[in-house]
């Protein structure tokens, strides 16, 4: 089965994107220092690894694969968010040859934001139905892994989210009623 102009195009480009998130986990694995972030990481490059076999497979033969949705289950509950800012500390580069831990987290949240859209807008270019599926699983599993890099900050203190008044949130979300 050939593919489209647009799902080809976009496919390579995805693959571009596993390849290099593949790479970066398996680099900065070896300066994480901490091992629940090392735990993350060793989990989500595996996952990307299966990803990225997946979608190389069936676009070499058409049938390696029949991918099914995607289902989470370990989503956390809003109360384990802390929310609001406490003192932020200041953010530069740090131009070193070596990342920190939490150069690396920020890094690897950078990157499943990033993989989680292009794979969504790479989605919307398929015609194939089984690469329009992988892609959706491709951005949903992102999806899920930067909510869990999210979690390790936010635990740490080092993702804050900024809050606003009650009120003003609430006048402001109130505005749009049901019919």
């Amino acid at each position: 089965m050939p593919f489209g102009a647009h799902e080809s195009m976009q496919v390579h480009e995805v693959l571009n994107e596993q390849v290099c998130l593949i790479d970066h986990l398996a680099m900065c694995a070896k300066m994480c220092s901490d091992p629940a972030l090392l735990d993350l990481m060793h989990r989500h490059h595996s996952h990307a690894m299966h990803h990225y076999n997946q979608l190389v497979s069936y676009t070499h033969d058409y049938r390696a694969v029949v991918p099914t949705e995607v289902q989470f289950s370990q989503v956390t509950s809003p109360r384990h968010v802390q929310y609001g800012l406490r003192n932020p500390a200041p953010v530069t580069p740090m131009g070193q040859g070596q990342f920190s831990d939490l150069q690396i987290a920020r890094s690897l949240l950078l990157a499943h934001k990033n993989s989680a859209k292009n794979q969504m807008c790479a989605s919307l270019e398929c015609a194939d139905p089984y690469v329009r599926q992988l892609l959706l699983n491709g951005a949903n599993s992102c999806n899920y892994q930067a909510y869990e890099v999210f979690e390790y900050l936010n635990a740490r203190g080092q993702y804050q989210v900024p809050t606003m008044n009650e009120h003003t949130a609430k006048t402001y979300l109130h505005a749009f009623q049901t019919r």
